[in-house]
């Protein structure tokens, strides 16, 4: 079997592609792909959006954590706030901005942490993961139909998620394994304050058109 070392290439080559289905969302091709032997064979791909995740921890080593239901896979699970990266936009800005559309919650000192591609074999959507050092709360949510549920979570019971299953998302996943293992470990004094203008204070719970914030 070649390997790296020998300078071998195993690399499968396009020779040529048509669109089978096209959207804002994903674009479905199917891809005439050579494969290394030289035989020829059809490949379906979809090349969709990139998406941005970050990891909001406080001072206190707590995550910024929504519990929320995804209606394609049926399933019910523990998430951190991310979102599509809109048209031109800067990845570390979708995920500032997700973040505080989703939960009310502005972050701070928000920095790059990895890239990687959820199903490299089949999807083209590079996932990027950014760390924030504590969180401004700013108000209320206004994507309110987005999780049932937003806590701050602490950092062992969010690893405890990571082997019971009870995330349903590779971006949650790999970005708590991100803090857990690679230590992530925070860079700058941070943590929940309040705004002026009446937010509550860290510690209180707060309902957001029928949801449960918890501090």
């Amino acid at each position: 079997m070649p390997t790296a070392e020998d300078g071998a290439q195993v690399r499968w080559l396009g020779r040529g592609e048509r669109v089978v289905h096209d959207s804002r969302f994903l674009t479905v091709s199917v891809a005439d792909v050579e494969l290394p032997g030289g035989e020829t064979v059809e490949h379906h791909f979809v090349r969709a959006p990139g998406a941005a995740i970050i990891v909001v921890q406080d001072e206190r080593q707590r995550i910024l954590m929504m519990y929320r239901h995804r209606f394609v896979s049926d399933l019910w699970g523990w998430e951190l706030p991310g979102g599509l990266v809109d048209d031109r936009e800067d990845p570390a800005v979708t995920a500032a901005r997700e973040a505080e559309e989703e939960t009310g919650y502005r972050p701070r000192n928000v920095r790059h942490l990895l890239t990687y591609q959820p199903m490299a074999g089949m999807v083209d959507s590079p996932h990027h993961i950014y760390l924030a050092d504590g969180a401004d709360l700013v108000g209320g949510p206004t994507e309110c139909t987005e999780a049932q549920e937003t806590r701050w979570m602490p950092l062992d019971e969010a690893a405890e998620l990571l082997r019971s299953g009870r995330t349903v998302t590779s971006g949650t996943a790999i970005g708590l394994l991100a803090v857990l293992g690679l230590g992530a470990a925070r860079q700058q004094p941070g943590g929940v304050q309040e705004q002026p203008g009446g937010a509550q204070q860290q510690g209180m719970n707060e309902s957001h058109s029928g949801r449960t914030v918890r501090g």
